[in-house]
């Protein structure tokens, strides 16, 4: 296995524990994870690999972090969220089919974020009962959310910034390497 591949898995499972530590509301390397792994995971289990972090990652926020704090919830995040992160692990392909840039990247990252947004608030008004079922009730919710997309955002960003960064900062050390 390639030092360049052993680098990208070790950026998406760092992404994946620093989840688990604490860390502002909302700034999280989730959306991060799924544009990496898109960028960079083309074939056989580096498709999977963010996916898995992202499972065993909330695994361990439900049942150890989140479960002490609110002892009704769920031992597994909801499906919305793997929606969320499968539709921005598409989007990445699409992104960075012909290479990744700076720009592509903060593009990407913005977009990440107004996916998790849209899906993660229509969970809420689809699964729970705190809006009225009307399009008011869903634009509600939508406003309700609005707090929290700062964070998102600006997480998003960073750890894109930092996950690709770290990557192609490498790889640029790499080649420096060969042509000396």
């Amino acid at each position: 296995m390639s030092s360049r591949v052993l680098l990208a898995a070790g950026l998406i499972l760092s992404a994946a524990l620093v989840r688990v530590l604490p860390h502002p509301q909302n700034f999280a390397p989730v959306g991060a994870m799924a544009l990496f792994g898109a960028a960079y995971f083309r074939r056989s289990w580096g498709l999977a690999l963010p996916f898995i972090a992202l499972f065993l990652s909330d695994l361990v926020l439900n049942n150890v972090v989140y479960k002490s704090m609110y002892p009704e919830f769920k031992w597994l995040s909801s499906g919305w969220n793997y929606l969320s992160f499968a539709v921005v692990f598409a989007a990445g392909h699409f992104f960075f089919q012909k290479g990744v840039t700076a720009i592509k990247v903060g593009g990407a990252a913005l977009s990440t974020s107004l996916i998790f947004f849209l899906v993660s608030n229509l969970s809420v008004f689809v699964e729970t009962t705190m809006y009225p079922k009307t399009f008011a009730g869903l634009l509600e919710c939508y406003a309700a959310g609005l707090p929290f997309l700062t964070n998102t955002i600006l997480g998003d960003l960073f750890f894109a910034g930092a996950m690709f960064g770290v990557y192609e900062w490498y790889n640029s050390r790499k080649t420096e390497s060969v042509r000396a």
